[in-house]
């Protein structure tokens, strides 16, 4: 484990370190020696300088920068506490981590020393801190709050969430001036997106004396929205007692603006991968409902011709076309149980795969005259969601087709060959139809880009078929201009034991 990783283990146990932090003994001796508040110990600055560490080691706050620590060593000041018992207080903090290592069977050299070292500069930083006078600490205190107000989203409200301070760079945000917020609820922010029940969790977590994280939709003063991600802290008195409540925030509207695309993107895909899927139904159910229509059609003709019908006339017309409507009907499931989204992932072997997306397009293929040659030579089962594979050489396979038509190619031909090599499988579909511009190639997979001059490309499904392959399938795809024709190539990763 790596000292990122570990932070991220004492972010989510930060109780558990304080608790083993106070029993040590010296940290005991202390408390009462200078008769320290063991409540306000533990509920505001034992969290507070286990996350100036986390901060620290994440690179976002200056070593001795983080104001609750300052304030932290200015209260120990007032208690008269020497520099030596200072260093045992801060030195039994580190041990509770080391401790929390151990316990948790995370250790490892890289890992301790890592530790010790972010110990030892926060320690000397604060060391030197504590070693100024009181008006000294104030003034340092006074430039750490200077930079807080200006780059960090935070507020604090009182008891009934009324605000009582903000920060510059929150009024930056969501558009108000700092009298227009002071004074005022917080429910003045409230986006009507917020449900109602969340703020009652909310409020019921912090009440507590329990810190929250999440993430709040506000809205600006211009009715505009923003996003935070936020933490909020209670504040106590020299009694224990909640006395107002801090939230400090990270600004994450262009994160959410961006996952909102993409989640458009994918329903705009569904709804494109439906129309093809139709279509390929109606290409499928030309040929049978053109049999049914000539079967009931062959019935008047042949009472006209020989004046009656016989049963086993009738019969045999009843049988073709019940045939030929179980077809369409096993069509119809074909589609709908390859084309719905699968909630694992399945073990095949990728020759199956690739023969069924063969399938569905093979009257396509017969009606255009496309001949398809595949070839496969790996004997290995792969682990892959099988319905999005399919949809994935169904959309390759068309997008062959679509190019051949377009190009009044003769001889029509899409080579698919499957193989293993270095532990991974690969798939090759290449076509005839001359290759890709190589002014655009690099951006095909872009959405919304589309090389079709018909216009009925929709741009998405060489996008989506990226995201399957390298998001949910953990693989690659690519493309290049071969002698023939474009040429992809798909990558994915064997399981071996």
């Amino acid at each position: 484990m790596n000292i990122i990783q570990f932070v991220e283990q004492i972010e989510k146990n930060k109780i558990a370190i304080i608790r083993t932090w106070i029993k040590i003994p010296v940290v005991l001796d202390l408390i009462k020696i200078y008769s320290i508040d063991e409540n306000l110990f533990i509920k505001r600055y034992s969290f507070s300088l286990i996350e100036h560490f986390i901060l620290v080691v994440r690179k976002e706050e200056e070593y001795g920068k983080n104001s609750s620590v300052i304030d932290f060593l200015k209260y120990l000041k007032k208690k008269n506490m020497k520099i030596n018992e200072l260093f045992l207080l801060f030195s039994a903090f580190k041990d509770s981590m080391i401790n929390f290592v151990f316990e948790n069977k995370l250790e490892s050299f890289d890992l301790i020393e890592k530790i010790n070292f972010y110990f030892q500069k926060i320690f000397s930083v604060l060391l030197d801190i504590y070693s100024k006078s009181i008006e000294q600490i104030q003034s340092a205190l006074n430039k750490s709050i200077d930079i807080v107000d200006k780059y960090v989203i935070m507020s604090r409200c009182d008891l009934n969430g009324i605000i009582i301070s903000v920060s510059s760079a929150f009024c930056k945000i969501s558009g108000y001036e700092p009298f227009e917020l002071i004074g005022k609820s917080y429910n003045l922010l409230n986006h009507p997106d917020m449900q109602k029940d969340f703020f009652e969790n909310l409020w019921n977590t912090i009440k507590t004396g329990e810190m929250w994280q999440g993430e709040i939709k506000n809205l600006k003063k211009n009715k505009d929205y923003y996003w935070l991600k936020t933490t909020i802290h209670p504040n106590f008195d020299d009694d224990g007692n909640i006395i107002s409540y801090d939230a400090i925030n990270e600004d994450i509207t262009f994160q959410k603006k961006l996952k909102n695309q993409q989640n458009l993107l994918v329903e705009q895909s569904k709804s494109a991968a439906l129309g093809e899927m139709i279509s390929m139904i109606a290409h499928q159910w030309r040929q049978p409902l053109q049999a049914v229509s000539i079967l009931i059609q062959k019935l008047p003709l042949l009472k006209e011709i020989q004046g009656e019908i016989t049963d086993e006339i009738l019969n045999d017309v009843v049988l073709q076309v019940t045939k030929q409507l179980d077809y369409m009907s096993k069509t119809i499931d074909d589609f709908r149980d390859y084309f719905k989204p699968n909630k694992k992932k399945e073990e095949v072997y990728i020759e199956n795969v690739i023969n069924k997306s063969i399938d569905f397009l093979s009257y396509l293929f017969k009606i255009n005259s496309i001949k398809v040659e595949y070839k496969n030579e790996s004997t290995s089962l792969v682990e892959i969601f099988l319905n999005e594979m399919v949809q994935v050489f169904i959309n390759l396979a068309k997008n062959s087709c679509d190019a051949m038509l377009e190009k009044n190619i003769e001889n029509r031909i899409i080579n698919i060959y499957s193989y293993e090599k270095n532990n991974n499988l690969y798939i090759e579909l290449e076509d005839n139809a001359g290759g890709i511009n190589p002014k655009v190639i690099d951006k095909i997979f872009d959405p919304y880009f589309s090389t079709k001059t018909n216009k009925n490309g929709t741009g998405l499904g060489l996008y989506m078929s990226k995201t399957i392959i390298e998001q949910h399938s953990l693989g690659k795809i690519s493309v290049c201009n071969s002698d023939i024709g474009a040429k992809f190539i798909i990558e994915l990763p064997l399981n071996r034991s």
